[in-house]
């Protein structure tokens, strides 16, 4: 961009003398300049146009300079369009609306003459004008925008001047830190012969999907670039390191957003993911679905609004299209995917995109999904070893799914830190070793998730793809090893259930009494159900695991179970089960997300005070997507009104009604469902879900609560949760404390009760309610308010599941400070103790 120079004193004098006189002086003085006073007055022009009292005098020159054949400068021609839009721009976005045919004219003069002697224009800007001309407002003056449009259409639609050794400015552009990081960074590869023209490509592609004439077109412009493949995985590396920024946009509305490419080099990006599909090599796949992670990914690291939407559904749509091996890599990346990305337009491109690849491959995406779990490296044992010098770095994941990165000195001794010698003489490999350690953790918990969603849907294998893809694989198999299983060989023959165990031959099933059934090539297996089983049976497997001190990798022989109600029969299409709770907004939110649940926020703006969650239950993972039936559920939410934080986002909201739909195949419409229509399974699966909103996130859970002073409210509720009657996962607690109270040291100091587990002190015996942990001091049932340390020591009691500072772990350790009350020396809770 260029200052404005020449005869400015005397064009404002010319123009305050015609607004004070009348016609003619602009008009003399401007006869007086030669080609460069003139091409100089427009801008000064221009910026008086957006000024209302000048605009009659300004436009009129304009029209006038506009149609004299003047040679304007690149300079000149970028200074007129930036200054109609961008940060640099004379007025806001409505007033270059308003006068758009005194301001833009001439700048589409100064750019068509550029044009014509072979110069670059800025076509950022350019195209942010054409976006303004297809505002609905500006319909009323259709045909003179169609002859406008035409001109700004014929600007972008010619080829770009290709310089030798030099990119044009379109491509690459400076309108965010990615461009210009690229250009510094590249300069060498990026003037090869053959770039410009393949990128200048690349940038044309303005929608997820390019057709097979782009495709087409190039992969001949990238074979015939210099190092074609380098220059596209350079920079889509570069976009991958890409931090969130400011980025400008030129829409001419918002004027800049928080992202990581502007509008133009998120186009170039698009192009680069879909021209990297024409190319064989292993880096190919990795790169496009990090970019589907990075992009997808909520701005800030979390949410559902995209760092970068368009860049995050194209690359979803480019690892739906790969195909044999690469198909097979392409699902890995998909299947991690919905763990970072919570958009739900992603999410959905990423469900079609399953499909496909798995209708390419002839399988179900469930069934593509196990053949394509990465290995990372790892061996039969679940380790992988990189020397390091005189060090050798371990990642090993060992059962039930603990990733454990340790290094190995020259005597054998196992370190759990990298010592100082391998952190300084082998800082970049060390760099690599914990980035496969955190890809390793990723893979694990997608792995955790995919299997909790076949236990729900009730997925049965075959044994070769149960010991293939399960049992034995390095990564899964840590999992899987650790989970209950069903087998039967025959449709008529009952079920048997056991832990996967290694035999001389293969693997069997061991029975929780000690017997073992083989694993035959005819047998199927599914994951072992509480709700399948007889109370016998699950009473059996829960002493057992508690008595092996055997932790799985989710809750499944302790999992709650929610078989229909009387109640719900009688309301018959929806379930009140957890209606009229309270809860933290934000914390069920929260949770919501991560168990798959989507909708409306809830907030004090439009459509904010109710919201509809939504989950489409998992289909068994053997099941075509064209059949059976799927199911999804339905839960309602309202704004509870205690103000709203900040953003304007609510703080409560009070639960409602869960209703069932079902719909045939993947396609079908969704219809209402009775409650006793719903597979047991998928009406216990959703109804959990439910529970753990609430019993996580209700003020009911809140110590605190009753101390918020004139702030508080709901106490009634609060009062009825935090005491009242247990809900399926407190009367699971119960059953568990039962097991593993009679190991502690204070097994003589407390009793299970229908609600609370009483705690005999040296100062009071007290009632910790096992569904919140909130604790009454006897005699007179007085509160007492106790903030759990999460971290605090609980003694070395085995917790098969809420180990790392669940409601369990909570209540057991308050139970160990309070058996012990003569020793405690918080002086907030000494204070209540001794009170009275």
């Amino acid at each position: 961009m260029v200052g404005i120079t020449g005869p400015r004193d005397g064009l404002m004098e010319a123009v305050r003398r015609e607004r004070a006189e009348g016609p003619g002086p602009v008009e003399q003085f401007m006869d007086g300049l030669d080609a460069a006073g003139l091409r100089a007055c427009a801008p000064v022009l221009q910026r008086l146009a957006f000024r209302p009292a000048y605009l009659e005098v300004a436009s009129a020159a304009l029209a006038e300079l506009g149609e004299r054949e003047l040679d304007w400068t690149e300079e000149e021609s970028d200074l007129l369009l930036a200054q109609l839009v961008g940060k640099d721009a004379e007025g806001a976005p409505h007033e270059v609306q308003e006068d758009f045919f005194d301001l833009v004219p001439i700048a589409l003069a100064a750019a068509e003459r550029v044009a014509s002697q072979g110069g670059e224009y800025d076509r950022a800007r350019l195209r942010a004008l054409r976006l303004l001309t297809d505002r609905d407002t500006v319909y009323h003056r259709g045909a003179e925008y169609e002859g406008i449009r035409g001109r700004i259409d014929a600007l972008l639609n010619r080829e770009p001047a290709v310089v030798t050794g030099r990119l044009p400015r379109h491509l690459l552009a400076a309108l965010d830190d990615y461009g210009p990081a690229m250009r510094a960074l590249h300069g060498e590869l990026l003037a090869g012969a053959g770039v410009a023209e393949f990128l200048g490509h690349c940038a044309l592609l303005g929608k997820p999907r390019a057709t097979r004439i782009w495709r087409r077109r190039s992969a001949e412009l990238l074979a015939g670039a210099e190092r074609g493949p380098v220059v596209v995985r350079c920079l889509l590396e570069g976009f991958l390191a890409q931090e969130e920024h400011h980025v400008s946009e030129l829409d001419s509305w918002s004027m800049s957003s928080w992202g990581l490419a502007s509008g133009p080099n998120t186009d170039l990006v698009r192009g680069l993911l879909w021209a990297a599909l024409g190319i064989d090599a292993e880096w190919v796949v990795p790169a496009v679905g990090a970019v589907a992670r990075h992009a997808g990914t909520g701005t800030g690291g979390f949410g559902g609004t995209c760092r970068s939407q368009p860049l995050a559904t194209t690359a979803v749509a480019v690892l739906g299209e790969c195909g044999g091996a690469r198909g097979e890599e392409a699902v890995q990346w998909l299947g991690r995917l919905p763990k970072s990305v919570r958009n739900r337009t992603v999410n959905k491109g990423i469900a079609k995109a399953l499909e496909a690849v798995a209708a390419r491959a002839g399988l179900t995406p469930s069934m593509l999904r196990e053949r394509g779990v990465a290995t990372l490296g790892l061996d039969g044992r679940g380790i992988r070893e990189v020397p390091l010098g005189a060090y050798t770095a371990e990642l090993a994941v060992r059962e039930p799914g603990t990733v454990a990165l340790s290094f190995r000195g020259p005597e054998g001794r196992l370190l759990k830190t990298a010592p100082k010698e391998v952190r300084e003489a082998r800082a970049e490999e060390l760099k690599e070793v914990r980035a496969g350690a955190r890809e390793l953790k990723a893979l694990v918990a997608a792995e955790r998730s995919r299997l909790e969603e076949h236990l729900a849907a009730g997925t049965v294998w075959p044994a070769e793809d149960w010991q293939r893809y399960y049992v034995d694989h390095p990564v899964t198999g840590t999992l899987a090893r650790a989970l209950l299983w069903e087998i039967t060989e025959d449709v008529e023959e009952p079920w048997t259930a056991g832990l996967p165990e290694r035999t001389g031959g293969g693997w069997a099933l061991a029975g929780e009494d000690g017997t073992a059934r083989p694993v035959g090539p005819g047998a199927r297996l599914r994951l072992w159900h509480p709700l399948r089983a007889a109370g016998e049976e699950v009473a059996a497997w829960r002493a057992a695991v508690t008595e092996r001190e055997e932790r799985q990798p989710f809750k499944q022989v302790f999992r709650e179970v929610y078989p229909l109600t009387p109640a719900e029969l009688v309301t018959g299409s929806y379930s009140n089960r957890f209606a009229g709770h309270v809860l933290r907004y934000g914390q069920a939110r929260a949770l919501m997300a991560e168990r798959g649940w989507a909708g409306n926020h809830l907030g004090y703006f439009s459509d904010g005070w109710s919201s509809e969650l939504v989950k489409e239950l998992p289909a068994p993972g053997e099941l075509p997507a064209g059949e059976g039936t799927r199911w999804r559920a339905r839960f309602f939410v309202e704004l509870a009104d205690e103000g709203a934080s900040r953003d304007g986002v609510a703080r409560l909201c009070s639960t409602d009604q869960v209703r069932f739909e079902r719909r045939t195949g993947a396609r079908g419409a969704w219809e209402a469902a009775a409650l006793a229509d719903v597979p047991a399974l998928v009406l216990s699966e959703a109804l959990r879900d439910v529970d753990l909103f609430v019993g996580v996130a209700s003020i009911g859970a809140d110590p605190n609560w009753r101390d918020r002073g004139e702030d508080r409210a709901y106490d009634g509720y609060w009062e009825s949760w935090s005491f009242g009657a247990l809900t399926e996962s407190a009367l699971i607690r119960r059953e568990t404390l039962a097991r593993l109270l009679p190991r502690t040291r204070i097994a003589d100091r407390v009793e299970l009760t229908d609600r609370f587990l009483r705690v005999r002190g040296e100062l009071r015996a007290y009632r910790i309610h096992l569904g919140s942990g909130n604790v009454l001091m006897e005699p007179d049932d007085s509160y007492l308010c106790i903030v759990a340390d999460r971290g605090r020591e609980r003694g070395k009691v085995f917790l098969p599941f809420e180990e790392d500072g669940g409601l369990l772990s909570v209540i057991l350790s308050k139970a160990l400070l309070l058996a012990a009350d003569d020793r405690i020396t918080d002086p907030t809770i000494t204070a209540q103790i001794r009170r009275g």
